[in-house]
C-alpha cells in the first residue's frame, strides 16, 4: 500500500470555504482509515441481504483499492473522477457496490473545477444519489442507501446556512447518525437482530474519520484507535434469514455503450441483489445467484470481462455462526478435493484462473472440470492457467482474520505454480495490519497430493490439533506425500517446452506414455515409460506396490480427466493393495491437464 504523504493539512477549528482535489482525496482516506479500524464488527453485524459476515472486508478492500491506486492532485474534479474509478475497479459486496456507483455520480455532477464551495458539493452529493438508487434492481430502504440518502438531503437542505465546510459536514454526520438508528426499525431482519445495517454502519465510520480529518487535523485522524468496536461489543446470538442463493458473484466488464438497464434486464432472472454500477466504457455487476456460470456467460454478451469473483454465501454463514476451529485452512483449486470435503472441514478455496484466449474462467466456479475437458479439445484457443493474483489472497486473509485466531494457507507446488507466492505475499500483507499469525506452506504436489496433505491438515484440525502442532507435522508429511501420473500423450507436454525437440520426435513417433512423478522440490520428472496403455498402468502399479512394502499408506485417492476405466482400474488395484477404498475419486485439477492433457490420471498416496 502506498505510503501516505498527507498535504494540505487541516488543523482543527479551521474555517474551509472551499475544498481541492487533495483535501477531497486526504479526507476520504481518513474515511477509509476508520472501516479498516471497525471491518470487524461490521462483518459481525452483517445479517441483510445475507448473513455472510463479509461488509467491513469488503467496503474495507473498496477502500484500499483507492489507496493502491490514486495520486491525488489539486484539482477537485480530476481527484473526484479517479477515486470514483478505482473504488468501481475494486468494488467488492452489495455495499461496496453501491458507494461505488454514488461516488460516480458524485464525480460526473461535478463541473469542471479547481474547487468545491459549500453549494457546489452539497447539490452534487444530492445528484449522486440517484445513480446509487439507479444502479439496484429492487432498492430496499434501511439500508445504505437510504443512510447516503438522507445525510447528502440534508446537506443540500443547510448549503445556504453554511458556507463552512466543517460546520456543514459535522451538522450532516449527525443527520447520518439518526438516520442509521433508524435502520433497525425499517428492516424487520434488523429488527430481529437488533443490530443496525453493517453497511449503513460502514458509511456512517467513512463519514467519521472525514469529519475527524477537518475537525481534529489529518495526523490525529489517521491514528488508530487503541480498541475496535468489535473487541467491546458483547457477543451475542443474532438470528438470520435462510440463504435463498449460495453464490456472491460480482464481475466487471469493460466495452463501449454499456448499457446498465439492458444488463440488469439481462440477468436479473438468474438470482436477487442485483446491483449493475458505473459507467457505458466500465460495468461493476453483483448478485447472488446459484448459477454463477449462467451468469458470466450472459455477461459476456455485453463486453470483455476483466474480473470475477464468486463467494460461498452458505461457508460464509457457517463460519460466522458454526465455526469449527479458530484455525482457518486455506489451499487452492488444484487440490482436487470434492465440495462434501471442502464444505465438512470448512475449507478455503482460492481458485485459479483458466483461459481461453481473452476469454478467462474460475477453476471450478464459472468452469467445471468436464466443461474443460470438452473446451480443451474443441476450442480452437489453447487452454492457459494463471494463478490468483496477490490481491485476491490479501482478501481471502483479511476476511478469515476477523473470524480466527490464526490462517494456514498450503498450495500447488512452487515449482509448477506462482500460486504460493501470490499467497505469500497476500499473507504478508494482512499478517502486519492485523497481527495475526498467517503460515503459508509450499505443498511441493497437486491434484489429489495436495488434497490429501489438506485432508489430513483438516482432520488434525477437527481432533483438536492446534496450529502449532499442524505446523510441527508439515514437514514429515510433505516427506510422506506421493503423486504418480498416468500420461495419455506427450502433445501437450512438448507444448509446453519440457521435452526436447528431437527426444519429444522420437516419443511421438513410438507414441510412448510416460510416467511422471513429482520430486522432493516438486518439478514434475520422468519416472518410467511405456509403448502401451496397460503397460504404463502396470507399471505404475509395481511403483506402489514397492513404496507399499516400505511404508503403510494412510490414505491415498485417484483423480483423472474424463478418463474413468484407469481411474476405476487403478482404484481396484490399490484397494487390492491396501484394504482400503479411495478417499476420493474425483476429476483432476485443470491446470494439470492444460500441462499434460486430457486423460491423465494421478494415484495420490499419503503414508502413515
Amino acid at each position: 500500500m502506498r505510503v501516505l504523504i498527507l498535504c494540505h493539512l487541516t488543523e482543527a477549528n479551521n474555517t474551509i470555504k472551499e475544498l481541492d482535489g487533495k483535501q477531497l482525496y486526504h479526507s476520504f482516506i481518513a474515511g477509509a482509515q476508520r472501516i479498516f479500524e471497525e471491518q470487524k464488527l461490521l462483518n459481525k453485524i452483517n445479517v441483510f441481504p445475507v448473513a455472510d459476515a463479509d461488509t467491513g472486508t469488503n467496503l474495507a478492500s473498496t477502500m484500499r483499492s483507492i489507496m493502491d491506486a490514486i495520486i491525488p492532485t489539486d484539482n477537485l474534479k480530476q481527484t473526484a473522477v479517479a477515486l470514483a474509478d478505482a473504488a468501481l475497479i475494486g468494488a467488492r459486496g452489495n455495499s461496496g457496490i453501491i458507494f461505488a456507483q454514488f461516488l460516480y455520480g458524485f464525480s460526473n455532477e461535478i463541473k469542471a473545477e479547481q474547487t468545491l464551495d459549500v453549494e457546489s458539493f452539497a447539490t452534487s452529493m444530492k445528484k449522486a444519489v440517484a445513480y446509487a438508487y439507479d444502479a439496484i434492481a429492487n432498492p430496499v430502504e434501511g439500508t445504505i442507501l437510504t443512510v447516503i440518502k438522507d445525510w447528502a438531503d440534508y446537506m443540500y437542505q443547510l448549503k445556504d446556512r453554511f458556507d463552512d465546510f466543517i460546520k456543514l459536514l459535522v451538522a450532516a454526520y449527525n443527520k447520518a447518525l439518526e438516520s442509521l438508528a433508524s435502520t433497525t426499525q425499517r428492516l424487520e431482519v434488523l429488527a430481529r437482530s437488533h443490530v443496525v445495517d453493517a453497511g449503513a454502519k460502514g458509511f456512517v465510520f467513512w463519514l467519521e474519520g472525514i469529519n475527524d480529518f477537518f475537525t481534529m487535523g489529518a495526523e490525529k485522524a489517521m491514528v488508530k484507535k487503541a480498541v475496535s468496536s468489535a473487541e467491546s461489543m458483547e457477543s451475542v446470538d443474532m438470528p438470520h434469514d435462510r440463504i435463498t442463493f449460495r453464490f456472491c458473484t460480482e464481475a466487471l466488464i469493460n466495452g463501449s455503450q454499456l448499457d446498465k438497464s439492458k444488463v440488469k434486464n439481462f440477468i436479473q432472472h438468474c438470482g436477487d441483489s442485483l446491483v449493475v454500477a458505473g459507467s457505458q466504457q466500465k460495468l461493476r455487476v453483483h448478485i447472488h445467484t446459484d448459477f454463477p456460470a449462467e451468469v458470466f456467460s450472459q455477461l459476456q454478451h455485453f463486453g470483455n470481462i476483466t474480473y470475477q469473483k464468486v463467494d460461498d454465501m452458505v461457508m460464509q454463514n457457517e463460519i460466522q455462526f458454526n465455526r469449527k476451529s479458530d484455525v482457518a485452512l486455506v489451499t487452492d483449486s488444484t487440490c482436487d478435493l470434492p465440495k462434501e470435503m471442502i464444505d465438512k472441514y470448512q475449507i478455503h478455496v482460492v481458485p485459479l484462473t483458466i483461459h481461453f484466449g481473452s476469454t478467462y474462467f474460475l477453476d471450478r466456479l464459472t468452469l467445471n472440470p468436464p466443461q474443460f475437458y470438452s473446451m480443451l479439445t474443441s476450442s480452437g484457443e489453447p487452454a492457459t492457467t494463471a494463478q490468483p493474483a496477490s490481491k485476491e489472497f490479501q482478501n481471502k486473509y483479511e476476511y478469515l482474520a476477523t473470524h480466527y485466531n490464526s490462517i494456514i494457507g498450503i498450495h500447488i507446488s512452487h515449482a509448477l505454480s506462482g500460486t504460493y507466492s501470490s499467497s505469500g505475499k497476500g499473507a504478508q500483507d494482512v499478517r502486519e495490519r492485523a497481527q495475526k499469525r498467517i503460515d503459508v506452506i509450499n505443498s511441493r504436489s497437486t491434484s489429489g497430493g495436495l488434497g490429501l496433505l489438506v485432508l489430513r491438515m483438516a482432520q488434525a484440525l477437527e481432533n483438536g490439533a492446534s496450529h502449532d502442532e499442524i505446523m510441527s507435522k508439515m514437514d514429515e508429511w510433505l516427506m510422506k506425500s506421493q503423486l504418480r501420473i498416468f500420461v495419455t500423450t506427450l502433445k501437450y507436454i512438448v507444448k509446453t517446452g519440457r521435452v526436447n525437440p528431437w527426444k519429444s520426435f522420437i516419443a511421438k513417433a513410438l507414441d510412448i506414455k510416460p510416467i511422471l512423478f513429482l520430486d522432493d522440490e516438486g518439478k514434475a520428472k520422468m519416472l518410467k515409460k511405456s509403448l502401451t496403455v496397460n503397460g504404463s498402468r502396470k507399471k505404475i502399479m509395481r511403483d506402489v506396490a514397492g513404496i507399499a512394502e516400505k511404508n503403510p499408506i494412510w490414505g491415498y485417492t485417484v483423480t483423472h480427466a474424463n478418463n474413468p476405466e484407469t481411474a476405476h482400474f487403478f482404484a481396484e488395484e490399490m484397494e487390492k493393495l491396501t484394504g482400503k477404498k479411495p478417499l476420493f475419486i474425483d476429476h483432476a485439477s485443470p491446470v494439470l491437464v492444460a500441462n499434460v492433457g486430457p486423460g491423465v490420471t494421478c494415484i495420490s498416496l499419503m503414508l502413515e
